[in-house]
């Protein structure tokens, strides 16, 4: 039996939702009231207006990071003393951001609340971070994170069932109050859309055949059980093939980003002449992917790239796609491929709730980010693991080695050089003078030649919603250079403290006796350029990026 307690609140005034939620440092959240507050305004901005919660189904989790276990905890006994009828979470609290989408789809969930803070290091000194996810699994919109955020600076009370912890330790049905709790398998709903979507068969088969060897890193993140019951124990993949594969609430003291730097016995296993076949990983929260052949690191633009032109070697995808879409910062690569398909491809700010219309008005059907994301109209995140198995199932079709399809990929469409420079945990005032004064410098770099460079045009780059007409503005400084190549600055919302300085980096090539470079070779004079133009060492007293990828 529970009571509804009504508790006297205020304000914080600085839980504004970024492009993933509301992120902060763990002591933040552990502030009386503070993640009560949060919650409650989801709920306070969501409710429907006739009947309420009542009928209405809520399903949370989140990828075991410190405080995930007490927070879900605070959420569940809020969605009771709100009157949802029913929560979904997962075992242990457990559910990776697109298993919880495709659990939200798949139950017909009026939302869910997903806590993760994505590829940021966990750990009580360390990241928390809490976001909701509507009817059709995606984040939510700009205009309801602004909502919410009204919300949160006018609260005045909560509401939290008075009751005993529940037990999310094992599957099965409970009650609190008049609400019902369901625990589920994390994994298995999620697993049953992947087999539908590709040849397992074909998979099996390569992984069992003794010649293919494969590893995947879960980097002590959520990854971590979805891989050993699909990789290991459904397709057949060794023991052993999976890495740190037990979510830890610190992630190991690692940092759970899966890119090279945080990555080396993955680099070591697909380096050398003993190398694997196929290494990938994913991150704290399994939306993002890295993909790795031997002696080899596919970019995350190109990768888009080439499951775009591939598609129709997954049974998922068997009909073609309608469309691809990409964050404005990522490559142009998959441009070229939608050209030759006759498909369109739409650009997009930075931040996965942009390709929600896009993919809920059929518009698209591939789309992914440069910073390690990608994903299809299965879900509405992006996802780390499916990424993966497209690879497989691709790799099991072609019969050929990772880097010969990028290769081939190149002789036909051109390589597109890319690098990003991050400069992180600038001082915000710092960062925005950067910003600031080269955007006032905009109008005047078209037709400015710096050596072997002519800037074209330059712009703030802005986005209308081609579904509903909605206005996104200022969403990074794009220079453009005659030829293709690019130059973008944004600052990133996705950190806890300061501002994270992005500069995007990129230029084309077609000439395939050149598609062997370093890219920072490569793109030395561009990165150069990048650096003259917004005079980074001034603002920011940086002469290197703390982060190249």
């Amino acid at each position: 039996m529970s009571v509804r307690k009504t508790i006297a609140t205020h304000p914080f005034g600085d839980q504004k939702p970024g492009t993933s939620g509301l992120r902060k440092k763990v002591r933040v959240f552990q502030q009386a009231n503070y993640l009560e507050n949060f919650v409650q305004s989801i709920f306070d901005a969501t409710r429907p207006g006739n009947g309420g919660f009542a009928g209405k189904t809520l399903v949370v989790g989140g990828d075991g990071r410190f405080y995930n276990d007490e927070a879900l905890q605070t959420i569940i006994k809020m969605a009771a003393a709100n009157d949802f009828e029913r929560v979904i979470a997962g075992r242990d609290g457990l559910l990776s951001t697109p298993a919880a989408s495709c659990i939200i789809r798949k139950y017909r969930a009026f939302g869910g609340i997903i806590l993760s803070a994505s590829h940021n290091p966990g750990g009580p000194d360390a990241d928390f971070g809490i976001k909701f996810n509507g009817a059709n699994g995606g984040p939510a919109s700009e205009e309801l994170t602004a909502a919410i955020f009204a919300q949160s600076r006018r609260i005045e009370q909560y509401y939290i069932a008075d009751s005993a912890r529940v037990d999310l330790g094992r599957v099965g049905d409970r009650q609190l109050g008049g609400m019902q709790i369901e625990v589920i398998d994390p994994v298995a709903d999620y697993a049953a859309l992947m087999e539908q979507l590709f040849d397992f068969e074909r998979i099996r088969e390569l992984l069992t055949g003794g010649s293919f060897r494969l590893q995947f890193d879960a980097m002590n993140a959520i990854t971590g059980p979805y891989a050993h019951d699909i990789l290991e124990q459904t397709l057949g993949a060794p023991p052993g093939s999976v890495l740190r594969g037990q979510p830890l609430p610190d992630f190991g003291g690692e940092h759970p980003d899966p890119n090279p730097a945080h990555t080396p016995e993955l680099q070591r296993l697909t380096s050398g002449r003993d190398a694997a076949d196929f290494g990938a990983a994913s991150d704290g929260d399994g939306d993002r992917n890295m993909i790795l052949g031997a002696n080899f690191y596919v970019t995350p633009s190109d990768s888009l790239a080439l499951l775009a032109a591939n598609a129709t070697l997954a049974p998922g995808y068997r009909d073609g796609i309608a469309g691809v879409a990409r964050s404005m910062p990522t490559s142009q690569a998959v441009d070229r491929v939608a050209k030759s398909l006759g498909i369109p491809c739409f650009e997009t700010p930075t931040g996965w709730k942009f390709f929600g219309n896009l993919l809920d008005a059929g518009k698209i059907t591939l789309c992914g980010e440069e910073s390690f994301g990608t994903g299809s109209d299965h879900v509405r995140e992006k996802d780390g693991l499916w990424a993966v198995l497209f690879w497989l199932n691709l790799l099991a079709v072609r019969g050929e080695p990772v880097a010969d399809i990028v290769r081939r990929h190149w002789q036909q469409y051109g390589r597109d050089y890319y690098t990003r420079h991050d400069y992180e945990a600038v001082a915000s005032d710092a960062a925005q003078s950067l910003v600031e004064t080269l955007r006032g410098q905009l109008g005047a770099l078209a037709g400015q030649r710096f050596g072997n460079h002519e800037i074209e045009t330059a712009d703030d780059f802005g986005y209308t919603d081609p579904v509903d007409g909605s206005q996104s503005r200022q969403q990074g400084l794009r220079i453009l250079l005659r030829g293709g190549a690019r130059i973008i600055y944004r600052l990133s919302g996705t950190g806890t403290e300061g501002a994270t300085l992005r500069v995007y980096i990129e230029g084309h090539e077609t000439d395939p006796a050149r598609h062997n470079q370093d890219p920072q070779n490569a793109l030395a004079e561009l990165i150069d350029l990048s650096h003259r133009l917004a005079r980074i060492e001034h603002f920011t007293g940086r002469g290197s990026p703390d982060v190249v990828t």
